[in-house]
């Protein structure tokens, strides 16, 4: 059973940092390109950053240019995000996901597997 697992989400004052992991169980994420969206209340889901299967291609929506790094291990059968400079704009469950093939996608509906959600609170 494929599935992803998402941590690292929780209360962080603006301007500090998280770093969210997602680890994949029944599966290899070798052949994946690999997405984090995020979606806000009231809000649809957006792209947040993508990686491609081998790493050589990456994409970050311009509202976390410069601030998030998207990585992969895939010894580890992980991917990261590490987030810094939080706003409160960034307020949001964040999820992981995959779609088969190497290349990135940016639309949610290119994704085959999600994971159940980190929740992300920027607030003082």
């Amino acid at each position: 059973q494929l599935q992803l697992a998402e941590s690292g989400g929780g209360l962080v004052q603006p301007g500090g940092s998280l770093r969210l992991s997602c680890v994949a169980s029944g599966f290899t994420l070798d052949y994946f390109a690999i997405a984090w969206f995020r979606q806000a209340p009231g809000k649809e889901r957006e792209e947040v950053s993508c990686i491609s299967a081998d790493g050589g291609a990456t994409n970050y929506a311009d509202s976390v240019k410069g601030r998030f790094t998207i990585s992969r291990n895939n010894a580890k059968n992980t991917v990261y995000l590490q987030m810094n400079s939080l706003e409160p704009e960034d307020t949001a469950v964040y999820y992981c996901a995959v779609k088969a093939g190497w290349t990135i996608a940016t639309t949610p509906n290119e994704y085959d597997t999600w994971g159940q959600g980190t929740q992300v609170t920027v607030s003082s």
